[in-house]
């Protein structure tokens, strides 16, 4: 099974550098096309989805679809695509649609946690998600969507899969996937230069760019192989058991039998990227649903 992990196309409140969590901020034309280039690029290199997720937020949405339009029409049928609001981005509560804040030279504090300081008092003020809940989300959204098809894998039927959401929770994402593996059983293509060796543990593979993606290769073999019965988590080792989701929810059990191997194969993938430019005052703008052409805001590039 093929599983990717994608963020998002850029988006007006990022060129803005603007707080956007759950605020549902448009993709600019930069970011449709990073969108197009990304959904071009992977169905060239044979990529046939079989089940997509994402974020019901609209940049994610629109990133999805760009996709699914690129996958090939002979082909296999193109999947529904599924929208879950548990894949949205971190909460920023009071910061929402705010400016990002400097630190302040005599501060180790950040600037959003010094602003904080000053105004959780205020009224009306909501803080912002903790990364427990974001945790308790990803957690529900690996166990009851991810697992399940991994369990229900045929090496026939080529599972390919993505989820398209946001960088933070993207993370949160990752960490919960790494949770059902025993710590022998994932590996690293050769080249990746993140995780093993104790040199930067696999839970921390570093941030997603716009349409920046993830790829993993999951394979289940009938041979049974020797693993210890814990797996590294948050760079301590925890026992691969069951994990709570939501306060009143029943226990989600997220670990996966030791005959399941995962390779990671892409840390956020940007060769779909080379030589995008982007056209002045247009491709920071918002994406108009009207237009024809995307292309149309672009000179034609010369051939040879």
């Amino acid at each position: 099974m093929k599983l990717f992990l994608i963020r998002h196309g850029e988006t007006v409140d990022n060129v803005a550098q603007l707080y956007a969590g759950i605020r549902d901020s448009a993709l600019t034309v930069q970011g449709v096309l990073q969108a197009e280039r990304l959904g071009q690029y992977l169905a060239t290199s044979g990529n046939r989805y079989t089940h997509m997720f994402a974020s019901d937020l609209q940049r994610a949405v629109k990133t999805a679809q760009a996709l699914l339009s690129a996958q090939p029409a002979q082909d296999s049928p193109t999947p529904d695509l599924c929208q879950l609001s548990i894949l949205r981005e971190q909460d920023f509560g009071f910061y929402e649609g705010k400016p990002f804040y400097a630190r302040q030279r005599d501060s180790t504090k950040s600037g959003k946690e010094n602003h904080r300081s000053q105004h959780q008092d205020d009224p009306g003020f909501k803080d912002v998600e903790s990364k427990e809940s974001m945790t308790r989300r990803t957690n529900i959204f690996v166990g009851q969507y991810i697992k399940p098809l991994i369990l229900q894998e045929i090496p026939e039927q080529n599972t390919a899969v993505a989820v398209v959401s946001h960088g933070i929770i993207l993370s949160h994402i990752w960490k919960s996937i790494l949770r059902m593996f025993a710590k022998q059983t994932v590996a690293l293509a050769p080249g990746l230069p993140v995780g093993g060796g104790g040199v930067t543990p696999l839970e921390y593979l570093g941030g997603w760019s716009n349409t920046g993606y993830l790829e993993l290769d999951i394979t289940t073999s009938n041979v049974n192989v020797e693993t210890e019965a814990k797996v590294e988590v948050m760079g301590s080792p925890v026992a691969a058991q069951s994990l709570v989701t939501t306060e009143g929810a029943e226990m989600i059990e997220l670990s996966l039998p030791p005959t399941t191997r995962m390779l990671i194969k892409t840390v956020n993938g940007k060769e779909h990227l080379k030589g995008l430019k982007r056209a002045r005052g247009v491709g920071s703008s918002q994406f108009d649903e009207g237009q024809k052409k995307i292309e149309s805001f672009f000179k034609k590039t010369k051939v040879g």
